[in-house]
């Protein structure tokens, strides 16, 4: 009977003591906002009376405030100080030409918008965004580039590079000799990648001369002005010597004479000469002749005079001819003397 009883007894503090150890034993910690279980806590998988726990602050936030420790007190955990906010990763580091726009925010998860100046373009991503390890965002600002200058024909452009221009650059251009340059002598690359006008062109120029014989050449203007007139070209019968003055009254003179037609007509004595005045020219009237002479038409005048002077000279040996032959016929007349001498036989 005391054997049992005291079995009973043994079975009762044993029990009493498992009933105490289980109630005195922690569950797992519930954690708490924007923090989790250190690496060591993790390992744990009972939490008995007495036992701790350790916190740290989630990816991307740090600790504001606490120490991040909760201890297993009769079952139950004390409070969690542990207080954790995002995580600011500030301005990205700067970069030459380009810019940031943070209007949403720098702290973890915003993102943020890259621009370049003007005349540089994003090579890369044109986003950042603020993760737990910094700006996440590979970008950089490259400058403008334009195609290789174009070819003018009959010019050049003064670009040596074997590189396209860049933003900014300005090329140059220039025309072969006895061409002029029409357009903007330089052309700018633009922002765009695009110059701001298109090359210029080069059109031939004649420069003012004088030829071999003293005539004066054209004289084109690519600008597409008007050209000087050419001077007339010396008539072959007229004098190489051009007087730099000539008498109005002899010029008056030798004008009214010039529409003179000579006519020839025959008598039984020679040939009589006679001059009938021609029409005379619209504005000018007994012999008048306008101060304003065209001395370009002083050869063509010239050459009606030697074409009329070889005229009458032709009619003249003309004439002379048809009246040979009308008189040739033998009318015997030099047998007479001897025809009457036998007769008289």
């Amino acid at each position: 009977m005391d054997v049992l009883l005291d079995t009973c007894g043994t079975y009762l503090l044993l029990f009493h003591l498992f009933v105490l150890k289980a109630a005195a034993q922690c569950s797992k910690h519930p954690g708490g906002e924007n923090i989790v279980f250190t690496r060591e806590t993790l390992l744990l998988n009972d939490f008995p009376e007495g036992s701790e726990v350790t916190f740290q602050c989630a990816s991307g936030y740090t600790i504001d405030s606490g120490s991040g420790v909760s201890k297993c007190i009769s079952g139950h955990w004390s409070a969690l100080d542990l207080r954790c906010k995002k995580k600011d990763c500030g301005l990205p580091q700067p970069q030459p030409h380009m810019r940031f726009n943070t209007s949403e925010g720098t702290l973890f998860g915003n993102h943020l918008k890259v621009t370049c100046d003007e005349g540089y373009q994003i090579r890369g991503s044109s986003f950042k965004q603020c993760l737990f390890s910094g700006w996440f965002g590979t970008s950089r600002c490259e400058v403008v580039t334009c195609q290789k200058p174009a070819v003018v024909a009959h010019g050049r452009s003064l670009w040596d590079s074997q590189d396209g221009p860049r933003y900014g650059e300005n090329i140059h251009y220039v025309c072969n000799e006895g061409y002029t340059l029409v357009g903007n002598s330089s052309i700018r690359c633009g922002k765009g990648g695009d110059y701001d006008s298109g090359p210029p062109e080069c059109k031939v120029s004649f420069v003012a001369g004088t030829t071999g014989d003293g005539n004066t050449t054209n004289t084109t203007s690519a600008q597409g002005g008007t050209t000087a007139a050419p001077s007339p070209p010396s008539h072959p019968c007229a004098s190489s010597t051009v007087q730099p003055s000539i008498s109005l009254s002899s010029l008056r003179t030798s004008t009214s004479r010039l529409w003179d037609v000579p006519t020839i007509s025959a008598t039984s004595q020679g040939y009589e000469t006679t001059t009938t005045s021609g029409t005379v020219p619209p504005g000018r009237q007994d012999g008048a002749v306008d101060s304003s002479v065209d001395m370009g038409h002083v050869p063509v005048v010239i050459s009606v005079i030697s074409v009329t002077l070889v005229a009458i000279i032709l009619m003249f040996f003309l004439h002379k001819f048809l009246k040979r032959r009308k008189g040739s016929y033998d009318t015997r007349e030099d047998l007479k003397p001897e025809l009457l001498q036998f007769q008289n036989l």
